[in-house]
């Protein structure tokens, strides 16, 4: 039931993949036995993140934003910083702890709300994080960063209708935001339209090949492929 729902609800957004778009063509029903790979909670600031093990001189930086943190806690830059960098290192507890405090310190900076929100979605708590995007959407209405978080927030949660109608808006106003069309192809891929979640996937690598989210749209669609071309 809940792929058919879900189906049909990305069905009806289809067709704005047809205006000045190859996107829309038949989907596949192959079953694979893989699932598509959800990318990393990447900074804002940082599309770019690896997960490989950090090089001595990222350690070196994380040391010297830990030491300067604790040595004078007022400093914005740091304290904002060091959270990006707890929160690229997968430590989320204290990526929440650090840009709570720099959030104090600039509460209407959109990048510290938008990481802070995906801190909080990195440790379960998508209620925190959802108010966090709303908030930064307010301060600045449109901004793609916050949209994308704010829609994958609302997908994990089952919530379709409106993750589907912030990514339809943001592909609408051809705005190119890799991270929607990535959004829409784990989307695809749940509903099994497999052919579809390849191509927004291949969309992703066009416009960001150096993102985290294109290196997971590339094992993706490795794993979809060996079905739909059979």
């Amino acid at each position: 039931m809940k792929r058919l729902i879900l189906a049909l609800l990305i069905a009806g957004n289809a067709v704005l993949l047809t205006a000045g778009s190859s996107l829309a063509q038949t989907p596949s029903t192959a079953t694979p036995t893989g699932k598509p790979t959800p990318p990393p909670a990447t900074p804002a600031t940082a599309a770019d993140t690896s997960k490989a093990k950090p090089k001595p001189a990222a350690l070196d930086t994380l040391g010297m934003l830990e030491r300067a943190v604790a040595k004078d806690s007022t400093k914005f830059d740091n304290l904002y910083k060091l959270g990006v960098l707890y929160l690229d290192r997968d430590r989320v507890n204290e990526a929440i702890r650090v840009l709570s405090k720099a959030r104090q310190l600039k509460p209407k900076n959109n990048k510290v709300l938008v990481n802070l929100g995906a801190a909080y979605d990195a440790a379960g708590q998508a209620e925190s994080a959802q108010k966090l995007y709303r908030e930064a959407l307010t301060l600045a209405p449109g901004d793609s960063v916050a949209t994308c978080r704010l829609a994958s927030s609302l997908y994990a949660q089952a919530n379709y209708k409106d993750a589907m109608k912030l990514l339809r808006s943001m592909i609408g106003k051809g705005t190119g935001a890799y991270c929607a069309y990535f959004t829409l192809g784990v989307a695809f891929a749940d509903a099994g339209i497999y052919r579809d979640a390849i191509r927004m996937w291949r969309k992703v690598i066009e416009l960001a090949p150096n993102s985290s989210e294109a290196n997971s749209a590339k094992e993706s669609i490795e794993v979809l492929e060996k079905f739909v071309n059979k």
